[in-house]
């Protein structure tokens, strides 16, 4: 048996905050969530996700909260300690993926470092396309995802407070501060009223009872928040217990969803006002490192500055999400063999990065591991997370109180968790894991 060192502790509930909001606020708020809501009816999908949100994925998130404060363990040993050493095996796969997202999200940050870099000493390229074919895949792709992945390291190996909150309170501030000045910015632009149309149009609301938005919708509160996947639970495990987890945790989703929205008010003005909609094509990552680059180079000199700005949001978000995903990792480490944080973070980091490999040469790869991740890992775990909570942890409730006081919700956040949750989260996997089979394989013909 693993003999366990002193768990640290946030130092202060804003660090802890911040980092929390990290985890949650990364490329999915930046491009995913403004592409699926134009995508899938504008106003319609905003009302979807929010109820998803409100009703699905903060009362996930509360139960990963409680869990891991209650525990002060990682996802493995803190499932054991409430359910036995059976359900550790729950606690197994929230590992695994969170190693799995982290190994091919390295790869696309080391997309947006690049992008950043390139925008900063060289300018966007003349051939948006081409140059994009270029650097997704292939050597270059391999050495920015190592970059990427060894940055993380070193953030994650200098401890919680020393490394992971010492970064956040720095980053995610000036993150929000960016966020807000690129979408005022994008308000001035002639011709972008027609961008926030396309972004927010509420012309027909048909697609709110279509399965697969819903699963879109879901998917997207699932990744965007970390949930299914440890992360929440990871960093409630280093709070102490006068934390108030219910206002933590609707702080955190209101943060999430707010730069979700407020991102695609920045994307689609800046892409309608220069007359690139037609480009907004069926693939997120293109629209992303190909039409919005070649609307900063046709805005010249501001929009250099501009591109070079919001690239850099990108790798904020992108970090301090990748952070949270190799801290799942580390920590189960630390917990299951007792070894040094450092030593913990090398092995892990050098294992994410060598299993990150094929998604950097082939971006195929890359687009089947993101839809199992998000599809059936993320939405299966938190299918069985509810379960444990509502059905096998003991008085769930109680943890919650610790620092919150009693609240004539609690039974109802309880009897969610039993039924609610899972019989949507059964019905969407149902619909969702068939067509992600179907989308993989068709990948590879």
């Amino acid at each position: 048996m693993a003999v366990h060192q002193e768990r640290e502790h946030w130092k202060s509930r804003f660090g802890f905050l911040m980092a929390a909001v990290g985890s949650a606020v990364g490329l999915g708020n930046m491009w995913r969530f403004p592409y699926l809501t134009a995508e899938h009816g504008g106003a319609a999908f905003v009302i979807l996700y929010i109820l998803m949100s409100v009703f699905i994925a903060i009362p996930v998130l509360l139960a990963e909260m409680a869990i891991g404060r209650g525990a002060s363990r990682g996802p493995i040993q803190a499932l054991g300690f409430y359910g036995g050493r059976w359900w550790k095996c729950l606690g197994a796969v929230f590992v695994a993926a969170g190693f799995l997202i982290a190994s091919y999200y390295s790869v696309i940050a080391g997309w947006t470092l690049r992008y950043s870099l390139e925008a900063l000493f060289i300018g966007f390229p003349n051939d948006p396309v081409a140059h994009f074919g270029e650097i997704s895949s292939g050597w270059d792709a391999l050495a920015w995802h190592l970059t990427f992945m060894a940055s993380t390291m070193w953030i994650v190996g200098n401890g919680v407070t020393g490394g992971i909150e010492r970064t956040s309170v720095i980053v995610m501030p000036l993150l929000f501060l960016v966020v807000c000045g690129l979408a005022v910015y994008a308000a001035t632009l002639p011709g972008g009223d027609a961008g926030y149309a396309y972004y927010l149009s509420a012309e027909d609301y048909t697609d709110i009872f279509s399965l697969d938005v819903l699963a879109d919708a879901a998917g997207q509160a699932f990744f965007s928040l970390s949930l299914g996947m440890g992360a929440m639970l990871t960093y409630a495990s280093y709070l102490d217990r006068t934390t108030n987890l219910p206002v933590q945790a609707t702080i955190i989703a209101f943060s999430d969803f707010s730069v979700a929205l407020v991102a695609g008010l920045v994307v689609f003005p800046i892409i309608f006002a220069l007359g690139l909609s037609q480009d907004v094509s069926e693939s997120t990552l293109g629209a992303l490192f190909i039409t919005l680059p070649k609307a900063f180079l046709d805005l010249g000199v501001v929009g250099r500055a501009v591109g070079f700005l919001f690239f850099a949001t990108l790798v904020v978000g992108a970090l301090t999400s990748l952070i949270s995903l190799i801290e799942v990792v580390v920590a189960s480490t630390v917990d299951l063999t007792g070894w040094k944080r450092r030593s913990a973070t090398l092995s892990t980091g050098i294992a994410a990065a060598v299993f990150g490999i094929p998604a950097a040469i082939n971006i195929s790869i890359l687009d089947a591991m993101d839809q199992v991740a998000t599809h059936v890992l993320l939405i299966g775990g938190g299918l069985a997370l509810a379960v444990f909570t509502g059905w096998v942890m003991p008085e769930p409730e109680r943890e919650i109180a610790a620092g919150a006081g009693s609240y004539w919700w609690f039974p109802l956040w309880r009897r969610i968790l039993r039924y609610a949750v899972p019989l949507t989260l059964a019905l969407l996997m149902f619909k969702a894991v068939p067509r992600t089979v179907s989308n993989v394989l068709a990948l590879f013909p």
